[in-house]
Protein backbone atom coordinates (compact mmCIF):
# COMPACT_ATOMS: atom_id res chain seq x y z
CA UNK A 1 0.00 0.00 0.00
CA UNK A 2 1.30 3.24 -0.88
CA UNK A 3 2.53 5.67 2.18
CA UNK A 4 -0.04 8.07 1.13
CA UNK A 5 -3.36 6.05 1.03
CA UNK A 6 -1.90 4.31 4.12
CA UNK A 7 -1.86 7.79 6.23
CA UNK A 8 -5.06 9.17 4.59
CA UNK A 9 -6.57 5.81 6.45
CA UNK A 10 -5.30 6.36 9.52
CA UNK A 11 -6.77 9.78 9.33
CA UNK A 12 -10.18 8.54 8.52
CA UNK A 13 -9.63 6.12 11.57
CA UNK A 14 -8.51 8.80 13.74
CA UNK A 15 -11.37 10.66 12.05
CA UNK A 16 -13.87 8.36 12.98
CA UNK A 17 -12.90 7.80 16.39
CA UNK A 18 -12.81 11.47 17.32
CA UNK A 19 -16.37 11.86 15.74
CA UNK A 20 -17.69 8.56 18.28
CA UNK A 21 -16.16 11.08 21.32
CA UNK A 22 -19.29 13.30 20.51
CA UNK A 23 -21.63 10.88 19.41
CA UNK A 24 -24.66 12.82 21.04
CA UNK A 25 -23.81 16.25 18.78
CA UNK A 26 -22.90 14.60 15.58
CA UNK A 27 -25.70 12.30 15.17
CA UNK A 28 -28.48 15.17 15.96
CA UNK A 29 -26.40 17.01 13.36
CA UNK A 30 -26.20 14.53 11.19
CA UNK A 31 -30.18 14.37 11.40
CA UNK A 32 -31.14 17.72 11.12
CA UNK A 33 -28.36 17.63 7.46
CA UNK A 34 -29.89 14.40 6.01
CA UNK A 35 -33.44 15.76 6.63
CA UNK A 36 -32.76 18.53 4.26
CA UNK A 37 -31.13 16.80 2.12
CA UNK A 38 -34.57 14.29 1.97
CA UNK A 39 -36.30 17.42 1.39
CA UNK A 40 -34.43 19.18 -0.90
CA UNK A 41 -33.55 15.21 -2.94
CA UNK A 42 -37.55 14.37 -3.00
CA UNK A 43 -38.73 17.65 -4.46
CA UNK A 44 -35.73 17.29 -7.55
CA UNK A 45 -36.67 13.52 -7.91
CA UNK A 46 -40.33 13.78 -8.18
CA UNK A 47 -40.22 16.59 -10.33
CA UNK A 48 -37.49 14.92 -12.62
CA UNK A 49 -39.44 12.04 -12.70
CA UNK A 50 -42.50 13.99 -13.76
CA UNK A 51 -40.85 15.79 -16.28
CA UNK A 52 -39.46 12.26 -17.98
CA UNK A 53 -42.99 10.87 -17.93
CA UNK A 54 -44.70 13.96 -19.74
CA UNK A 55 -42.14 13.82 -22.36
CA UNK A 56 -42.48 9.79 -22.58
CA UNK A 57 -45.97 10.57 -22.85
CA UNK A 58 -45.90 13.18 -25.82
CA UNK A 59 -43.00 11.53 -27.57
CA UNK A 60 -46.14 9.82 -29.80
CA UNK A 61 -48.08 13.27 -30.32
CA UNK A 62 -48.64 14.69 -33.50
CA UNK A 63 -45.52 16.83 -34.90
CA UNK A 64 -48.09 19.50 -35.54
CA UNK A 65 -51.31 20.10 -34.62
CA UNK A 66 -53.42 22.96 -36.63
CA UNK A 67 -56.36 24.73 -34.92
CA UNK A 68 -58.62 27.22 -36.28
CA UNK A 69 -59.15 30.61 -34.70
CA UNK A 70 -61.91 33.01 -34.87
CA UNK A 71 -61.77 36.01 -32.70
CA UNK A 72 -58.78 34.47 -30.77
CA UNK A 73 -61.36 31.48 -29.93
CA UNK A 74 -60.86 27.54 -30.93
CA UNK A 75 -62.96 26.90 -33.45
CA UNK A 76 -64.12 23.98 -35.56
CA UNK A 77 -61.85 23.02 -39.36
CA UNK A 78 -64.72 23.57 -41.81
CA UNK A 79 -64.64 21.14 -45.01
CA UNK A 80 -61.95 21.45 -47.68
CA UNK A 81 -59.14 22.39 -45.10
CA UNK A 82 -57.79 19.62 -45.26
CA UNK A 83 -57.43 19.55 -48.85
CA UNK A 84 -55.24 22.74 -48.41
CA UNK A 85 -52.61 21.41 -45.97
CA UNK A 86 -52.54 18.47 -48.30
CA UNK A 87 -51.07 20.49 -50.90
CA UNK A 88 -48.51 22.37 -48.52
CA UNK A 89 -44.72 20.41 -49.71
CA UNK A 90 -43.47 18.65 -46.04
CA UNK A 91 -46.51 17.57 -45.05
CA UNK A 92 -46.85 13.80 -44.66
CA UNK A 93 -49.71 12.49 -42.90
CA UNK A 94 -53.11 14.69 -42.21
CA UNK A 95 -55.69 13.42 -39.70
CA UNK A 96 -58.77 15.46 -39.17
CA UNK A 97 -59.91 14.64 -34.99
CA UNK A 98 -63.27 14.55 -33.23
CA UNK A 99 -63.10 15.69 -29.54
CA UNK A 100 -64.25 17.69 -26.79
CA UNK A 101 -65.14 18.48 -23.42
CA UNK A 102 -68.31 17.37 -21.85
CA UNK A 103 -69.49 18.38 -18.01
CA UNK A 104 -70.72 15.16 -16.33
CA UNK A 105 -73.14 16.78 -13.26
CA UNK A 106 -73.02 13.55 -11.47
CA UNK A 107 -69.58 14.02 -10.90
CA UNK A 108 -69.00 17.67 -11.10
CA UNK A 109 -66.42 16.81 -13.68
CA UNK A 110 -65.65 16.97 -17.03
CA UNK A 111 -64.79 14.12 -19.62
CA UNK A 112 -62.90 14.42 -22.73
CA UNK A 113 -65.29 12.51 -25.54
CA UNK A 114 -63.01 11.55 -28.40
CA UNK A 115 -63.98 9.69 -31.97
CA UNK A 116 -60.70 8.12 -32.90
CA UNK A 117 -60.44 6.79 -36.39
CA UNK A 118 -57.48 4.26 -35.58
CA UNK A 119 -60.15 1.62 -33.70
CA UNK A 120 -63.42 0.27 -34.53
CA UNK A 121 -65.98 1.11 -32.09
CA UNK A 122 -69.73 -0.08 -32.89
CA UNK A 123 -72.27 2.38 -32.69
CA UNK A 124 -73.88 3.05 -29.16
CA UNK A 125 -71.26 1.59 -27.61
CA UNK A 126 -67.75 3.70 -25.78
CA UNK A 127 -64.80 2.64 -24.18
CA UNK A 128 -64.05 4.39 -20.76
CA UNK A 129 -60.88 5.11 -19.18
CA UNK A 130 -59.80 3.69 -15.50
CA UNK A 131 -61.26 7.08 -13.34
CA UNK A 132 -64.51 7.23 -14.84
CA UNK A 133 -65.00 3.61 -14.32
CA UNK A 134 -64.28 4.64 -10.61
CA UNK A 135 -66.38 7.96 -10.15
CA UNK A 136 -69.16 6.37 -11.88
CA UNK A 137 -68.81 2.55 -10.89
CA UNK A 138 -68.51 1.43 -14.27
CA UNK A 139 -67.86 -2.34 -16.15
CA UNK A 140 -67.79 -3.80 -19.64
CA UNK A 141 -71.21 -4.52 -20.30
CA UNK A 142 -72.59 -1.27 -18.19
CA UNK A 143 -75.00 1.11 -19.69
CA UNK A 144 -74.65 4.62 -18.83
CA UNK A 145 -76.96 8.02 -20.68
CA UNK A 146 -75.48 11.66 -20.88
CA UNK A 147 -77.31 14.29 -21.92
CA UNK A 148 -76.33 16.31 -25.10
CA UNK A 149 -76.16 20.27 -24.69
CA UNK A 150 -79.07 20.16 -26.59
CA UNK A 151 -81.14 18.30 -24.25
CA UNK A 152 -81.31 15.38 -25.77
CA UNK A 153 -80.36 12.32 -23.96
CA UNK A 154 -78.19 9.53 -25.40
CA UNK A 155 -77.79 6.30 -24.34
CA UNK A 156 -74.03 3.70 -24.54
CA UNK A 157 -72.88 0.94 -23.54
CA UNK A 158 -69.51 0.04 -22.06
CA UNK A 159 -67.61 -2.04 -24.52
CA UNK A 160 -64.22 -1.53 -22.68
CA UNK A 161 -62.54 -0.13 -19.98
CA UNK A 162 -58.99 1.18 -20.60
CA UNK A 163 -56.20 -0.43 -18.82
CA UNK A 164 -54.85 1.17 -15.82
CA UNK A 165 -51.26 1.32 -17.43
CA UNK A 166 -52.79 4.33 -19.51
CA UNK A 167 -54.38 6.14 -17.13
CA UNK A 168 -51.89 8.96 -17.26
CA UNK A 169 -53.30 10.20 -20.75
CA UNK A 170 -56.64 8.42 -20.16
CA UNK A 171 -58.25 8.55 -17.30
CA UNK A 172 -60.97 10.75 -17.94
CA UNK A 173 -61.56 9.66 -22.06
CA UNK A 174 -64.54 8.38 -23.27
CA UNK A 175 -63.90 6.91 -26.99
CA UNK A 176 -67.05 6.63 -29.15
CA UNK A 177 -67.87 6.02 -32.68
CA UNK A 178 -67.60 8.87 -35.35
CA UNK A 179 -70.96 9.14 -36.36
CA UNK A 180 -72.15 8.80 -32.14
CA UNK A 181 -70.02 11.70 -31.59
CA UNK A 182 -71.35 13.82 -34.44
CA UNK A 183 -74.59 13.25 -33.39
CA UNK A 184 -74.09 14.02 -29.64
CA UNK A 185 -72.34 17.45 -30.05
CA UNK A 186 -74.05 18.31 -33.31
CA UNK A 187 -70.97 18.62 -35.58
CA UNK A 188 -71.54 18.84 -39.52
CA UNK A 189 -70.11 16.51 -41.87
CA UNK A 190 -67.08 17.31 -42.76
CA UNK A 191 -65.84 19.53 -39.84
CA UNK A 192 -63.30 18.60 -37.25
CA UNK A 193 -62.04 19.81 -34.44
CA UNK A 194 -58.03 20.34 -35.37
CA UNK A 195 -56.13 18.54 -37.64
CA UNK A 196 -52.83 16.62 -36.78
CA UNK A 197 -50.06 16.67 -39.17
CA UNK A 198 -46.78 14.60 -39.05
CA UNK A 199 -43.86 15.99 -41.48
CA UNK A 200 -41.09 13.78 -43.56
CA UNK A 201 -38.26 15.68 -42.74
CA UNK A 202 -38.41 16.20 -39.31
CA UNK A 203 -36.05 18.93 -38.87
CA UNK A 204 -38.49 20.74 -41.60
CA UNK A 205 -41.49 21.26 -38.66
CA UNK A 206 -40.79 25.30 -38.74
CA UNK A 207 -41.11 25.88 -42.22
CA UNK A 208 -44.07 23.99 -42.55
CA UNK A 209 -45.77 25.71 -39.52
CA UNK A 210 -44.74 28.91 -41.51
CA UNK A 211 -46.15 27.39 -44.50
CA UNK A 212 -49.25 26.72 -42.56
CA UNK A 213 -49.88 30.11 -41.40
CA UNK A 214 -49.53 31.68 -44.43
CA UNK A 215 -51.97 29.46 -46.77
CA UNK A 216 -54.20 29.46 -43.84
CA UNK A 217 -54.32 32.90 -42.14
CA UNK A 218 -57.05 32.20 -39.71
CA UNK A 219 -55.13 29.03 -38.22
CA UNK A 220 -52.77 28.42 -35.51
CA UNK A 221 -49.95 25.63 -35.61
CA UNK A 222 -49.28 24.03 -31.97
CA UNK A 223 -45.23 22.30 -31.99
CA UNK A 224 -45.40 19.17 -30.29
CA UNK A 225 -41.84 20.86 -29.07
CA UNK A 226 -43.68 24.10 -27.52
CA UNK A 227 -46.12 21.75 -26.05
CA UNK A 228 -42.90 20.01 -24.14
CA UNK A 229 -41.79 23.55 -23.38
CA UNK A 230 -44.81 24.72 -22.20
CA UNK A 231 -44.84 20.88 -19.63
CA UNK A 232 -41.06 21.88 -18.92
CA UNK A 233 -42.28 24.98 -17.41
CA UNK A 234 -44.74 24.28 -15.38
CA UNK A 235 -43.05 21.43 -13.82
CA UNK A 236 -40.08 23.71 -13.12
CA UNK A 237 -42.57 26.33 -11.60
CA UNK A 238 -43.94 23.72 -9.60
CA UNK A 239 -40.52 23.15 -8.47
CA UNK A 240 -39.77 26.42 -7.55
CA UNK A 241 -42.89 27.37 -5.52
CA UNK A 242 -41.82 24.29 -3.52
CA UNK A 243 -38.47 25.16 -2.98
CA UNK A 244 -39.81 28.78 -2.07
CA UNK A 245 -42.03 27.06 0.78
CA UNK A 246 -38.95 25.49 1.85
CA UNK A 247 -36.60 28.50 2.04
CA UNK A 248 -36.86 28.26 5.75
CA UNK A 249 -35.03 25.25 5.92
CA UNK A 250 -32.73 25.76 3.15
CA UNK A 251 -31.44 29.30 5.33
CA UNK A 252 -31.25 27.06 8.29
CA UNK A 253 -28.94 25.07 6.97
CA UNK A 254 -26.55 27.89 5.67
CA UNK A 255 -26.62 29.38 9.22
CA UNK A 256 -25.50 26.05 9.91
CA UNK A 257 -22.68 26.09 7.82
CA UNK A 258 -21.83 29.71 8.33
CA UNK A 259 -22.03 29.13 12.18
CA UNK A 260 -19.39 25.43 11.26
CA UNK A 261 -17.29 28.33 9.64
CA UNK A 262 -17.65 30.61 12.68
CA UNK A 263 -15.17 28.91 14.57
CA UNK A 264 -14.43 25.74 16.77
CA UNK A 265 -16.05 24.88 20.05
CA UNK A 266 -13.36 24.66 22.97
CA UNK A 267 -13.37 21.05 23.14
CA UNK A 268 -12.07 21.05 19.09
CA UNK A 269 -9.73 23.62 19.57
CA UNK A 270 -8.23 21.89 22.86
CA UNK A 271 -8.17 18.45 20.98
CA UNK A 272 -6.03 20.61 17.75
CA UNK A 273 -3.76 22.10 20.06
CA UNK A 274 -3.01 18.39 21.51
CA UNK A 275 -2.32 17.08 18.22
CA UNK A 276 -0.35 20.10 17.43
CA UNK A 277 1.81 19.36 20.84
CA UNK A 278 2.22 15.66 20.04
CA UNK A 279 3.79 16.33 16.41
CA UNK A 280 1.24 16.48 14.29
CA UNK A 281 1.81 18.95 11.45
CA UNK A 282 -0.77 21.51 10.31
CA UNK A 283 -1.42 19.43 6.99
CA UNK A 284 -2.20 16.30 8.84
CA UNK A 285 -4.91 18.87 11.01
CA UNK A 286 -6.14 20.22 8.24
CA UNK A 287 -6.55 16.91 6.18
CA UNK A 288 -8.26 14.81 9.64
CA UNK A 289 -10.72 17.75 9.59
CA UNK A 290 -11.25 17.91 5.75
CA UNK A 291 -11.94 13.88 6.20
CA UNK A 292 -14.59 14.65 9.22
CA UNK A 293 -16.64 17.14 7.06
CA UNK A 294 -16.46 14.69 4.27
CA UNK A 295 -17.58 11.98 6.22
CA UNK A 296 -20.60 13.49 7.93
CA UNK A 297 -21.57 15.76 4.41
CA UNK A 298 -21.92 12.48 2.49
CA UNK A 299 -23.03 10.35 4.91
CA UNK A 300 -26.08 12.65 5.53
CA UNK A 301 -26.23 12.97 1.33
CA UNK A 302 -26.47 9.16 1.01
CA UNK A 303 -29.07 8.72 3.88
CA UNK A 304 -31.23 11.41 2.78
CA UNK A 305 -31.10 11.01 -0.81
CA UNK A 306 -31.97 7.34 -0.28
CA UNK A 307 -34.92 8.11 2.01
CA UNK A 308 -36.17 10.54 -0.69
CA UNK A 309 -35.53 7.67 -3.49
CA UNK A 310 -38.19 5.51 -1.25
CA UNK A 311 -39.95 8.11 -0.40
CA UNK A 312 -40.55 9.01 -4.11
CA UNK A 313 -40.56 5.92 -6.36
CA UNK A 314 -42.08 3.38 -3.09
CA UNK A 315 -44.40 5.97 -1.14
CA UNK A 316 -45.74 8.31 -3.87
CA UNK A 317 -44.37 10.93 -2.58
CA UNK A 318 -47.18 11.74 -0.20
CA UNK A 319 -45.22 15.16 1.39
CA UNK A 320 -45.37 17.04 -1.72
CA UNK A 321 -47.81 15.33 -4.28
CA UNK A 322 -50.32 18.00 -3.56
CA UNK A 323 -48.10 20.62 -5.06
CA UNK A 324 -46.12 18.84 -7.89
CA UNK A 325 -49.30 16.99 -9.67
CA UNK A 326 -51.79 19.45 -8.96
CA UNK A 327 -55.50 18.34 -8.49
CA UNK A 328 -58.71 17.40 -10.80
CA UNK A 329 -61.67 16.02 -9.78
CA UNK A 330 -60.78 12.81 -11.85
CA UNK A 331 -57.46 12.24 -10.84
CA UNK A 332 -55.22 9.68 -12.27
CA UNK A 333 -53.95 7.16 -10.25
CA UNK A 334 -50.15 6.27 -11.62
CA UNK A 335 -46.44 5.30 -10.23
CA UNK A 336 -43.78 6.93 -11.34
CA UNK A 337 -40.99 4.72 -12.35
CA UNK A 338 -37.40 5.47 -11.09
CA UNK A 339 -35.45 7.81 -13.20
CA UNK A 340 -32.41 9.18 -11.84
CA UNK A 341 -30.56 12.37 -13.70
CA UNK A 342 -26.76 12.34 -13.25
CA UNK A 343 -27.05 15.89 -13.28
CA UNK A 344 -29.81 16.24 -11.12
CA UNK A 345 -27.54 14.12 -8.41
CA UNK A 346 -24.42 16.26 -8.76
CA UNK A 347 -26.47 19.38 -8.51
CA UNK A 348 -27.39 18.33 -5.51
CA UNK A 349 -24.21 16.94 -4.15
CA UNK A 350 -22.73 19.72 -5.02
CA UNK A 351 -25.00 22.54 -3.09
CA UNK A 352 -24.99 20.15 -0.14
CA UNK A 353 -22.01 18.31 0.30
CA UNK A 354 -19.50 20.89 -0.73
CA UNK A 355 -20.16 23.74 1.15
CA UNK A 356 -20.56 22.16 4.30
CA UNK A 357 -17.06 20.45 4.01
CA UNK A 358 -15.52 23.87 2.99
CA UNK A 359 -17.12 25.57 5.55
CA UNK A 360 -14.76 23.28 7.71
CA UNK A 361 -11.82 23.41 6.93
CA UNK A 362 -12.02 27.49 7.34
CA UNK A 363 -11.37 27.69 11.13
CA UNK A 364 -9.57 24.16 11.30
CA UNK A 365 -6.60 26.31 9.18
CA UNK A 366 -6.93 29.57 11.86
CA UNK A 367 -6.95 27.23 14.78
CA UNK A 368 -3.82 24.62 13.15
CA UNK A 369 -1.38 27.47 12.26
CA UNK A 370 -1.75 29.02 15.83
CA UNK A 371 1.14 27.98 18.64
CA UNK A 372 -0.70 24.84 20.57
CA UNK A 373 -0.21 26.50 24.03
CA UNK A 374 -2.11 29.72 22.85
CA UNK A 375 -4.71 27.21 21.14
CA UNK A 376 -4.96 24.99 24.45
CA UNK A 377 -5.67 28.60 26.44
CA UNK A 378 -8.11 29.74 24.98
Amino acid sequence: MKPWIAKQLYLIDYTLASLSRRKAKNLSLLFIYALLVFVLASVALYTQALRHEAQAVLAGSPEIVLQRMIAGRHDLIPAGYLEKIGRIRGVQKIEGRLWGYYYDSVVKANYTFMAPREMNIARGEIIVGPALERSRGLAAGNGISFRSYTGELHTFIVAEVLPEATELASADLVLMNEADFRAFFKYPDGHFTDVALSVANPQEVRNVAVKLMNALPDSRPILREEVLRTYASIFDWREGLMLALLAAAILAFCILAWDKAAGLSAEERREIGILKAIGWETGDVIQMKFWEGLLISLSAFLLGFLAAYGHVFYFGAPLFEPVLKGWAVLYPHFSLPPHIDGLTIATLAFFTVVPYTAAVLVPIWRAAITDPDTVMRA
